[in-house]
């Protein structure tokens, strides 16, 4: 039996972090043993909101401290093609197919569009990043996934890959399949300061290459309940970002359950319940940091996943591309155009003999 396909990735701008692992990341190493995985770095994506010549010349580097926390977390580059996306140029020739297959107003109704300009500081929506789930949709529907693992922000990025593969079946022949979403167990992890999703670019965030005494002090100055203004103070456990973490990250349940009982009751400290999360953190993070240090020892290995991953997709996607153009009719065009162009030359070339 075929296994069906997954697709997903990240965009290299950084170290990967806490909010990545259980939107994506977690779903990722447990389903490459059943799926043919491509995971997707995705430098083009970048552009839309980091463009400049400096942000272009990190992504390389920032390409390779990304793989490292694929491999730290138990991304098998034997099992899934882990590849760079403007290596691939027949994703540049898809998303041009695929962007005369949706209108501006349906792409203005992507409720994460507006954040992303937001939170990059852009006054006016440039074309590429209006286009961003076009782009996304050729990413997905080049393997044909059957199978999208994302944070819940990009849920509706999905249902515009499914509405263009819908769209393009429709209209030239049965070429892709309609991917549907995985969402992790935690769809969105707040940030440390409790003022929406852990982010980079919003700067809240706990890497998963974090050494222990960063991950302390990054606890240690937590948001918590605000009206709390001391231990004798019973606090709030709902919405409380420290025991969300501590509810996905602390293996100790009966100690989430006693320090919360205590916390309501106004008989433990916000230092107490923060030094414990720190300890079920660094308890979590530390084989991720050993693997890593491990990965990043071995010279030269991070560019070769990334080399062969990048080979293999591109196989992959000449085979998409090839079905795609014989659906449309776009390969005939040319053919004929240059057959015609060959049998006018040979006449002119029998007749100049």
């Amino acid at each position: 039996m075929n296994k069906k396909t997954i697709l997903t990735g990240d965009r290299p701008t950084g170290k990967l972090h806490l909010g990545h692992y259980v939107g994506s990341l977690k779903n990722r190493v447990r389903l490459q043993d059943g799926y043919r995985c491509f995971f997707i770095i995705a430098d083009l994506h970048t552009l839309t909101t980091k463009p400049s010549k400096e942000d272009i010349e990190k992504i390389a580097d920032n390409s390779r401290d990304m793989v490292l926390d694929y491999l730290a977390c138990g991304i098998d580059p034997s099992k899934s093609v882990v590849y760079l996306q403007s290596a691939v140029p027949e994703i540049f020739e898809l998303n041009l197919y695929f962007e005369n297959l949706i209108t501006v107003p349906r792409l203005q109704r992507v409720p994460s569009l507006k954040d992303m300009a937001q939170n990059a500081g852009i006054e006016e929506m440039p074309l590429g990043l209006l286009g961003y789930p076009v782009l996304q949709a050729a990413d997905i529907l080049l393997p044909r996934a059957h199978l999208v693992p994302v944070g819940k922000d990009n849920e509706s990025h999905v249902e515009v890959a499914r509405e263009i593969a819908k769209r393009f079946n429709f209209l030239y022949g049965e070429v892709f399949n309609l991917p549907e979403v995985l969402v992790g167990d935690v769809p969105t992890l707040v940030g440390t300061d409790g003022k929406g999703k852990m982010s980079k670019s919003l700067g809240n965030v706990i890497y998963l290459g974090d050494d222990a005494k960063t991950v302390e002090k990054k606890v240690a100055g937590m948001y918590t309940d605000p009206k709390r203004i001391s231990a004798e103070v019973a606090g709030t456990v709902e919405g409380n970002p420290v025991f969300e973490y501590h509810d996905v990250f602390n293996t100790n349940k009966a100690e989430v359950e006693d320090l919360k009982t205590r916390y309501r009751a106004g008989k433990v400290g916000d230092v107490e319940v923060k030094q414990k999360l720190a300890l079920a953190l660094n308890a979590f993070l530390d084989p991720l940091r050993e693997r890593r240090d491990h990965f990043a020892s071995q010279a030269g290995l991070v560019d070769e996943v990334i080399y062969d991953g990048t080979l293999a997709m591109r196989a992959e996607a000449r085979a998409t591309l090839t079905e795609v153009r014989k659906a449309m009719g776009m390969a005939s065009v040319w053919n004929r155009i240059a057959r015609k162009a060959e049998d006018v030359k040979k006449k002119r070339e029998k007749a100049g003999s």
